[in-house]
């Protein structure tokens, strides 16, 4: 990484009609842990942070842009995309704390996925990756074998 790489961080944000029950959800369901809490929540999770906020209507920066909750969940445009080592371990877990997956983990061409709903109604996909390139695996994960192969 060179020049503005090292200068950038990514988060999410998502705007909640209920801050507080949006940031159960994150810490208690997802396991992230909240690192500023006051007029807007920041939640470390991963490697990353989700920024909950409540909506509102159009600022100087922004001046035909309201910040609203999805109104049909069915049509998204955009999705947080989480990957894990282990997508069963991580589906029989996160299904004991209260999440509500659409599906259980199905199995795709170079991964296993499912989706999930936080309170408000954004779209999480949870992916396990199957490809045996590695894409979307972080090199401090160790190597996993093709889904169905023994470890």
């Amino acid at each position: 990484m060179s020049g503005i790489d090292q200068e950038l961080v990514l988060a999410h944000f998502i705007v909640s009609d209920d801050v507080e029950r949006s940031r159960r959800f994150y810490t208690e369901v997802l396991g992230g842990r909240v690192v500023f809490s006051g007029d807007v929540t920041y939640v470390a999770l991963a490697n990353s942070w989700i920024i909950i906020n409540v909506g509102g209507g159009p600022t100087d920066d922004k001046p035909s842009v309201t910040l609203e909750t999805p109104r049909n969940p069915d049509r998204v445009s955009s999705f947080l995309n989480l990957r894990v080592k282990d997508i069963q371990a991580v589906y029989a877990e996160w299904s004991a704390r209260g999440a509500q997956f659409l599906t259980p983990p199905k199995q795709h061409q170079y991964e296993i996925r499912c989706y999930i709903r936080d309170p408000d109604g954004h779209l999480i996909e949870v992916g396990q990756t199957t490809d045996p390139e590695g894409d979307w695996s972080p090199a401090h994960w160790p190597s996993s074998p093709p889904a169905g192969e023994p470890e």
